[in-house]
């Protein structure tokens, strides 16, 4: 009897531990590096990760009515706040990961932009839209909107401004030709060839733009190999070389 619970044990050891699937709820600025970083986790271990990239509102949204994700990156703090306030975070694995930066971007290519008071960002336009994340509600869109109402251009420019549900979407219109300019991250600029970034918007005249990563409630154990994977040397070097910073603990 003892050689087979022996052997029993020996074998179960040597069995190794079942795949687990990730469910990753992630903003759409975070798509090309995020797939690249999800590529090189699935190489290094046995799990399957599912990735919905949508605005952060939205995620939101849909993991408050119980939309079953394990883990969840918002492109800024006040959505993973809402979430942390309704009990709906795994406690203690929230983190803030990443930082980006806010761009004026083009779909052809001509002079740096100066962004001021002064700046004529109608006459720029030349009677077309401008491309923004929804300006009430993603995060691209509220940091694009605080940005224009420091520098004094948001009331002269909101009816010429066209929103998206998302910062992919908005950098879409530009790169396709339906808007000639439109506020994006940098990560995005650099994302799509067909976009030229115009301007840099001064990091003072919005709230800093920070990614926070958090495994959801009752899925800590499912989701914090993934989490911990986003805070390697690997996947920095993947973030970084996508034009993200990288933040620390």
């Amino acid at each position: 009897m003892k050689r087979i619970v022996a052997s029993l044990v020996a074998l179960s050891l040597a069995t190794p531990l079942a795949a687990r699937e990730v469910t990753v709820f992630a903003a759409a600025s975070l798509r090309t590096a995020l797939d690249e970083v999800i590529a090189a986790y699935e190489q290094e271990t046995a799990d399957e990760v599912v990735v919905s990239y949508a605005g952060s509102s939205a995620l939101a949204r849909q993991i408050q009515q119980g939309a079953p994700a394990d883990v969840f990156l918002s492109a800024n703090v006040g959505w993973m706040d809402s979430l942390e306030d309704a009990g709906l975070l795994a406690e203690g694995t929230r983190t803030d990961l990443l930082g980006n930066a806010l761009v004026l971007v083009s779909g052809t290519p001509g002079d740096p932009v100066t962004l001021g008071p002064e700046t004529d960002l109608v006459g720029l336009l030349g009677g077309g839209k401008l491309a923004m994340a929804l300006v009430d509600a993603v995060p691209a869109g509220i940091y694009g909107k605080a940005a224009l109402e420091h520098l004094t251009l948001w009331d002269s420019v909101a009816p010429q401004v066209a929103q998206t549900d998302n910062v992919r979407a908005a950098l879409a219109l530009v790169a396709l030709g339906a808007a000639p300019f439109g506020i994006v991250y940098a990560t995005d600029a650099q994302a799509e060839p067909r976009v030229y970034a115009r301007a840099s918007f001064p990091s003072d005249s919005h709230p800093p733009v920070i990614y926070p990563v958090a495994a959801l409630d009752g899925q800590a154990q499912e989701a914090l190999p993934f989490v911990s994977f986003l805070k390697t040397p690997e996947a920095k070097t993947l973030f970084e070389s996508n034009g993200f910073r990288v933040l620390g603990d």
